[in-house]
């Protein structure tokens, strides 16, 4: 994996900013072997089908996240060239707001 510190400084290792909360802006990229990325993958997925929240950390932050409905899924296969193939899921944000009465 590359280095896990935050790209933008969004969020540190101490205990008091270790979690990326809403109002920050968080990303990280990792080169990884595809066993690893498989595995991780796995577990994104379980998190998904099991929930709507799930939480993503390493030892040095945590990104807890509600999701709500529906979730986006696009897969994109570039064959000129050098083929490539890009999957990515997009999870909207859920609020715990509810719809005001009509009276």
């Amino acid at each position: 994996m590359t280095d896990e510190s935050p790209s933008d400084g969004s969020a540190s290792s101490t205990d008091d900013d270790r979690t990326v909360i809403a109002g920050r802006n968080f990303e990280q990229e990792y080169r990884v072997d595809a066993s690893e990325a498989g595995e991780f993958l796995i577990a994104l997925g379980e998190q998904l089908r099991d929930g709507d929240d799930l939480r993503i950390e390493t030892e040095e932050w945590e990104l807890p996240f509600a999701f709500g409905e529906p979730v986006e899924l696009d897969v994109d296969y570039e064959g000129v060239g050098e083929p490539e193939l890009e999957i990515e899921v997009t999870l909207p944000g859920r609020t715990d707001q509810t719809a005001p009465d009509v009276r």
